[in-house]
């Protein structure tokens, strides 16, 4: 629900420990010097090392998933990087169990060396299963959700980077396609509520245009300067859906602390943009969908169906901004938790790093160099809406603080674990790269 605060005293005592904590963190590891800090750092710091890395490096693990509704099984993730003395990289990971398929990608192919790069990835699900909460923004619950299963699901893509000054500025393109098919409508618990009645393979694609400005000392972990990342995504229409592209602009400032340590600040801003709504009349939409909610018998199921129906139409309206929740921002609530028009996200993360190394290691499942041991603690908020005014209201916000545990490689490669907590209770992540890049 939202929160009732309605004076600047009620929103001081909310933000209040939060801040504390903040404070307490930067304290404990206050900077040695003033010198630490240069004036000049901050435009176009020098890079601490060569900027496209050749060490070799493999991972693999098992990962065990289980998905309400859905079922559970266990998943095989692996990559390989910067192959045979090249900068490709390779990845993949394959599910058994109750859901079948898998992804695959090849990275970092230089068609150009140090200058044009390629990525490309493909993936097949044979069923998997989503949250549909019962309406977008902040204003609904933990619980307060459906799952939709989908089926027959392949996604691919491309991407293109040309990097210049360093990997100081990069202009890139990416066209990605995928096609999908609404299966059931299910409880929280996985229990069927309605069963779509041959419904279309629903296919589309997005198209992505985008600018980084690099003026940090190191692209993979940087340590002192400002990143600056424009991105521009098309999705045209499909089926039913409406036409409308999403800008993006992601801010990441690194104050040194210390010897080696790092202060990262984030801010985000995603608006939607919807050149021609979608489909908005109820009946039309469930048509399209294979769904009818009038035939459900039970009323709070009958409900449950409207719901997803009436997000979808949301959607049709007003588009859809970068979400938040998982991975990347609000990371102790679960991947894409909120959802709107409009985003807006504030982060800091503290890196302590613990060393400065390169020490080669290998431990059966995983090769690489190791040039850093990291612990962070971070705090995040964050908000999403329909309505860009409702961005501005502290009491609509969200937060998410905790610590993570991060090993940098020579590879190039960030393997993060991060535990979150926040208003809906904890959250772990296990990830490759940085919060906040993607």
């Amino acid at each position: 629900m939202k929160g009732t605060a309605s004076s600047i005293e009620a929103c001081i005592q909310r933000i209040a420990p939060r801040l504390v904590l903040a404070a307490c963190t930067i304290c404990a590891f206050p900077p040695t010097a003033a010198a630490d800090l240069h004036p000049d750092d901050l435009i176009a710091p020098e890079r601490r090392r060569d900027q496209f890395p050749k060490d070799f490096g493999y991972a693999a693990f098992p990962y065990p998933y289980r998905l309400p509704g859905i079922g559970s099984g266990l998943s095989l993730a692996a990559g390989a990087f910067n192959i045979a003395d090249t900068y490709t990289d390779a990845y993949g990971i394959v599910f058994a169990g109750d859901v079948k398929g898998g992804a695959a990608g090849v990275g970092d192919i230089h068609l150009i060396p140090r200058t044009l790069i390629l990525d490309l990835g493909y993936s097949a699900i044979s069923k998997a299963a989503f949250q549909s909460y019962a309406q977008r923004g902040m204003n609904t619950g933990k619980d307060d959700f459906r799952l939709l299963e989908v089926g027959d699901t392949e996604y691919y893509g491309a991407r293109m980077t040309a990097t210049f000054l360093d990997r100081r500025l990069e202009l890139h393109g990416a066209w990605y396609e995928g096609a999908s098919r609404l299966k059931s409508i299910r409880d929280k618990e996985g229990n069927l509520i309605l069963e779509a009645q041959d419904p279309p393979r629903d296919r589309g694609h997005t198209t992505l245009l985008g600018a980084r400005f690099d003026l940090t000392d190191d692209y993979t972990d940087p340590r002192r300067g400002l990143r600056l990342d424009i991105t521009r995504t098309q999705s045209p229409p499909r089926g039913s859906g409406p036409d409308y592209f999403v800008m993006d602009y992601n801010t990441t400032a690194y104050i040194p602390f210390r010897r080696r340590d790092t202060l990262a600040l984030n801010l985000l801003r995603s608006d939607a943009f919807v050149t021609r709504q979608g489909e908005t009349d109820p009946a039309a939409l469930q048509q399209q969908l294979g769904l009818n909610c009038a035939g459900v018998a039970d009323p709070t199921q009958q409900q449950f169906c409207n719901e997803v129906i009436d997000t979808t139409i949301a959607n049709n309206k007003f588009g859809t901004a970068t979400s938040l929740g998982g991975f990347d921002r609000l990371r102790s609530y679960p991947q894409g938790r909120f959802k709107g028009a409009h985003t807006g996200f504030f982060g800091a993360e503290y890196r302590w790093n613990l060393t400065d190394e390169r020490t080669p290691f290998d431990i059966f499942v995983m090769k690489s160099v190791r040039t850093s041991i990291q612990v962070a603690f971070f705090y995040e908020t964050g908000v999403t809406s329909d309505t860009r005014s409702d961005l501005y209201a502290r009491k609509n916000m969200r937060d998410s603080y905790g610590t993570g545990l991060r090993i940098v490689t020579a590879s190039g490669v960030v393997l993060r674990g991060d535990v979150a907590h926040g208003k809906e209770g904890f959250n772990v992540a296990i990830f490759i790269g940085y919060p906040w890049e993607l």
